[in-house]
This record gives structure tokens, C-alpha cells and sequence, in this order.
């Protein structure tokens, strides 16, 4: 892979876990609400997708 894609990827995850940071006290209001937010499987596909990359 060049290195683009790899800072390309390494950058989308840290995106992602900010993002999953960020909604946390959302995702704790709708947990009690019954509901839950998908954040973890976008979270989980970034990491994926940055390990594969190094």
C-alpha cells in the first residue's frame, strides 16, 4: 500500500474514534432509552481497515 493510503486510513480511524468519543453520552441517553447506536461497527471496520494497512 502507498503511504497515502495508509495516512488516508490512519486518519479516518482517528476520525472514527473521536466520533465514537464524542456520541458516547448519546449512545449512554438512547442505552436507557432501549435503543443502541451502531458506532462500534464503524469503529471496529476503521480499525480493520488500519491494521491492514500498516
Amino acid at each position: 500500500m502507498t503511504a497515502l493510503t495508509r495516512i488516508t486510513t490512519a486518519a479516518a480511524y482517528q476520525t472514527t474514534l473521536a466520533l465514537g468519543i464524542a456520541l458516547l453520552p448519546l449512545a449512554v441517553l438512547t442505552s436507557r432509552l432501549g435503543l443502541t447506536l451502531p458506532i462500534h461497527r464503524l469503529v471496529a471496520r476503521t480499525e480493520h481497515a488500519y491494521e491492514n494497512a500498516r
